[in-house]
């Protein structure tokens, strides 16, 4: 039994055809398959970095409570004992001791003010580093494009 020449080449072609439809939709999937995991890797990265960014902000705060917790402490203590000072030797606050006190309070004063506008500014870096993530993690993620059975 012999078959046509035109017959064998329908088959071929039909059989072409079905490999390319297999090949193209394999590929489709894997295509579909890299895009999803590289969209779970931006994701994974960006979830990673505002980890680390909150990590760093709340140590920044603590840093500064405790600066400011300190300072205040040692406030006190200066001025318990310059005041105890002055009750000892039955001095009464003059003019020159008012204004050292209030250089005193000045001073502290600028000092809190610092730490607060420190603060202040590491907040708004924070802040705007949050931001530069998740504008990374949009533009490291790509568009995924289903596999099309009916291609």
């Amino acid at each position: 039994m012999c078959v046509e020449p035109t017959t064998a080449l329908m088959i071929g072609s039909a059989l072409s055809s079905a490999m390319q439809y297999k090949q193209g939709k394999e590929a489709q999937k894997f295509r579909y398959q890299q895009q999803k995991d590289t969209n779970k890797l931006a994701k994974e990265n960006a979830i990673q970095r505002y980890a680390s960014e909150q990590l760093k902000i709340n140590q920044k705060l603590k840093l500064a409570q405790e600066k400011g917790y300190d300072a205040k402490l040692k406030s006190k203590r200066t001025r318990a004992e310059f005041t105890s000072n002055l009750a000892s030797s039955n001095l009464a606050l003059s003019g020159s001791t008012e204004a050292l006190m209030r250089d005193y309070y000045r001073t502290e004063g600028q000092y809190i003010t610092s730490l607060n506008r420190n603060m202040n500014i590491n907040i708004s870096q924070y802040e705007r580093n949050l931001e530069a993530i998740q504008f990374g993690q949009e533009s490291q993620s790509v568009y995924e494009q289903p596999p099309n059975p009916e291609l």
